[in-house]
């Protein structure tokens, strides 16, 4: 789609949004009521429930916006939720689909509204807030590579509206639902990690504008421990604590590797890691268990843990 082809945003435009939850009906209901306090509402909520909670459902009646329920007696994991969360959206006949997640929040009231006029101003076919740490708002949740050097405050964008061609997505993140049509949705494989850079890596492949709007932001809890620096931050490895969440990153990310737009980061995939795990940690178990779970997803073995 062209620039000048682009639609201008219309009131009567439709937003739906989406959110995937699981076992979290405290922290989903605030993550509710901020996405109903929105200046520019949401036209429709569509909650997927992985947990099949009855619970969600009558946090979902009390929103007070037009909703529809989606309890999954089996657990779609994150991408399988928002698929089918889209999918619906579309079905709907949604305009723009907006992604939240239960454990996070939009940072204010005007979040939606500045995502829109952003996706206007630019031209975009997808938009997404800055994703802050909930519990220390100037810091980035995820750390941001800029060159050789990463970014993890807030402040260090002051100067740039907007970030062409990144964007975290899901946490808070706005599609038009014809660049749904062009990448489609997440991949369920993925089940849980991965989902995300999985989609990313078809957006730039696409051909489609994208970015993050640094004027607005999404509060979400802190996922910077999880990179490990290496040569005085030049590089990181990610190393989740919890081994259920090390066997899906490492599977996926395995898959991801051996994909169109990303087979170029292999050599340094295999550089940092086998420093992480051989020299910074003198872990031999542990990069074999890396190097096992990276094998099976490039080997599309994609069999739960």
């Amino acid at each position: 789609m062209t620039a000048s082809s682009r639609p201008t945003l219309l009131p009567a435009d439709v937003v739906v949004a989406v959110v995937v939850t699981k076992d979290r009906p405290a922290t989903l209901a605030t993550s509710l009521q901020a996405v109903c306090r929105q200046t520019r509402l949401p036209d429709h909520v569509i909650v997927v429930d992985n947990g099949n909670d009855p619970k969600i459902a009558e946090i979902l009646e009390g929103s007070g916006i037009p909703s529809t329920y989606l309890p999954s007696r089996r657990n779609l994991g994150g991408a399988g939720g928002f698929a089918l969360g889209m999918l619906q959206a579309l079905a709907l006949g949604a305009d723009w689909v907006w992604c939240a997640d239960d454990d996070g929040r939009p940072d204010g009231p005007e979040v939606l509204a500045t995502l829109l006029t952003t996706a206007i101003e630019y031209s975009l076919d997808e938009v997404s807030p800055m994703v802050l740490d909930i519990d220390h708002p100037d810091r980035l949740a995820f750390p941001l590579r800029r060159g050789l050097r990463w970014r993890r405050r807030r402040s260090d964008f002051r100067d740039i509206r907007l970030l062409e061609g990144y964007a975290s997505l899901f946490n808070g993140a706005l599609f038009r639902a014809e660049a749904l049509d062009v990448i489609g949705v997440p991949d369920y494989r993925m089940f849980v990690r991965g989902d995300e850079t999985e989609m990313h890596r078809r957006l730039m492949r696409s051909g489609l504008r994208f970015g993050t709007a640094t004027r607005t932001a999404y509060l979400h809890p802190d996922g910077s421990a999880e990179f490990k620096p290496l040569l005085g931050e030049r590089l990181s490895a990610q190393y989740p604590d919890d081994e259920v969440k090390r066997f899906y990153t490492y599977r996926n990310r395995g898959y991801l590797m051996a994909q169109p737009g990303m087979r170029w980061m292999l050599p340094l995939e295999w550089i940092r890691f086998s420093w992480y795990f051989l020299i910074s940690r003198h872990d031999v178990e542990g990069w074999r268990e890396w190097l096992r779970l990276t094998r099976a997803g490039r080997r599309e073995r994609f069999g739960r843990r």
